[in-house]
């Protein structure tokens, strides 16, 4: 009973996580407010370090990617990093730098697509906008500016389909829309808007004023920004710019009907960063977790991945190898062991899976076919689209066997092409042993996807225990000697 109580509890706190979790900056903020209630201490890249052994601190960069990590009590510079990675941002559609778009009578918000989504599944949803917002504030004659993240509760955009009346052939040849003429919100209609205005000014007309070139007015539909505004507590004219994506505003819930499915957006990547993160939280919670502990370990969560990770704050920055080395000099001044470290170091690259499809089983090689339910997926690639090898595979599955936990394998079909991840580019610009994983999910990059409650479990699970095992694992392991 206590066990079916422990997966309802933690099934709930997921979907709290998602719920709160439309944006990358939303993820970070809510990873943040998590690890400080679990007694992490926040720590600057603008500051110098100063660490110590048995305590717990975490630094955000361009508040979409965090790193958090717990020292051991027995932690001397040149020990390793038990590091789980995952990333924070989704396939989406971002709002353009000039949104403002009338046309038809309506007015529309102009987007771009981010990542490799499934378009045709953001069309007839109920979205809303969220992001960040820099902010110009007035105090006392004294001009600063401030980062606010803002979300608007209510469904304010919709990107309607055609008839099929005007697309008799739509069923027959498949739905194909053009991602820069058909994929365009409409977020009001323009005499709806302006009497609105109207009334919000006393009547008064524009006279058919223009807004000036360099006016948020001129980039963005004025209903808009006043809207973001009334958000946030401010003026429109306090908006100075901001980073705003289109969201689904149905939530993550408990579904099928047997209550054993998540549906939710943003599944990838998540699951996978919540599952890392509480794992790391609760791996760390009590004051003897690290008594015997003689490495670091680390969760690192990427902005960026589904583009590539080549940012400034992606997996392709020196952002985890900056976090190791900032760790180790606290410790040692000699360089050389941050390279002796790296050798000790094992990388769990966590990112969701494909599950077996039941209408396209064709998908999936014969002998890979991952099931929901099934445990972690372990995903190799001879060609190093992934980046696990037979040492790598062997840590974690033994960790598994240790611990009862499920575990699959997944292989692509030799005539499909395959994804990748944050592992092989970690793995080649580190030099860090790595091994991909990831719980199997359907409908991966849809605006609703997803994955099984009991995998959420096992996959948290799997990671708590990687924390706790792996120092012991490693010693017993012999490589490259």
């Amino acid at each position: 009973m206590a066990k079916e109580q422990a997966t309802t509890d933690l099934i709930s706190d997921f979907l709290s996580f998602l719920n709160a979790s439309p944006t990358a900056f939303h993820a970070v903020d809510e990873s943040k407010r998590r690890l400080r209630k679990a007694g992490y201490e926040q720590v600057s890249e603008k500051a110098d370090w100063k660490l110590e052994a048995g305590k717990k601190y975490f630094f955000t960069r361009n508040y979409s990617t965090i790193v958090a990590f717990a020292i051991g009590q027995k932690y001397v510079a040149g020990n390793g990093f038990h590091i789980i990675g995952a990333h924070t941002d989704s396939p989406c559609l971002k709002l353009k730098p000039v949104s403002k778009i009338t046309k038809g009578g309506f007015l529309e918000v102009g987007v771009q697509t981010y990542g490799g989504g499934l378009w045709y599944t953001w069309f007839d949803r109920d979205l809303t906008v969220a992001g960040r917002v820099i902010l110009k504030e007035d105090k006392a004659g004294s001009v600063s500016y401030s980062h606010r993240l803002v979300r608007i509760e209510d469904p304010i955009m919709r990107i309607p389909t055609l008839a099929i009346h005007l697309d008799r052939n739509v069923n027959s040849e498949g739905f194909k829309p053009n991602t820069q003429t058909h994929l365009v919100p409409v977020l009001a209609t323009a005499i709806k808007a302006e009497l609105n205005r109207m009334l919000a000014e006393g009547g008064e007309h524009d006279g058919g004023k223009k807004d000036t070139e360099t006016s948020s007015k001129s980039k963005h539909h004025p209903l808009l920004l006043e809207i973001i505004a009334n958000a946030l507590g401010c003026k429109p004219e306090e908006i100075c710019d901001f980073e705003l994506q289109a969201c689904d505003t149905q939530p993550s819930i408990l579904a099928g009907a047997a209550k054993e499915f998540i549906f939710s957006g943003r599944l990838d990547n998540l699951c996978m960063s919540f599952c890392s993160l509480k794992a790391l939280i609760d791996a760390t919670s009590s004051g003897s977790d690290l008594e015997e502990e003689s490495g670091v370990r680390m969760v690192a969560l990427f902005d960026h991945e589904e583009v590539g990770s080549n940012s400034a704050q992606g997996a392709g920055s020196p952002v985890m190898i900056d976090a190791m080395s900032h760790i180790t000099s606290c410790f040692s001044s000699d360089t050389k062991v941050l390279k002796k470290a790296i050798q000790k170091s094992l990388l769990v690259s966590a990112d969701m899976a494909h599950a077996l499809h039941p209408n396209f089983m064709d998908k999936h090689e014969e002998n890979h076919q991952p099931k929901m339910h099934g445990g972690l997926v372990i995903k190799h690639n001879a060609n190093q689209r992934y980046a696990t090898n037979a040492v790598t595979s062997f840590v974690f599955r033994e960790i598994a066997e240790k611990h009862n936990l499920p575990v699959q394998d997944f292989v692509v079909r030799n005539d499909m092409g395959c994804g990748s991840t944050i592992g092989p580019i970690l793995a080649s610009s580190v030099g860090i042993r790595t091994v991909d994983v990831g719980a199997p999910q359907l409908s991966m990059h849809s605006i609703r996807e997803m994955c099984a409650a009991d995998d959420v479990k096992h996959s948290y699970e799997h990671f708590k225990a990687f924390f706790q095992e792996f120092t012991l694992l490693d010693t017993k392991l012999s490589v490259d000697v």
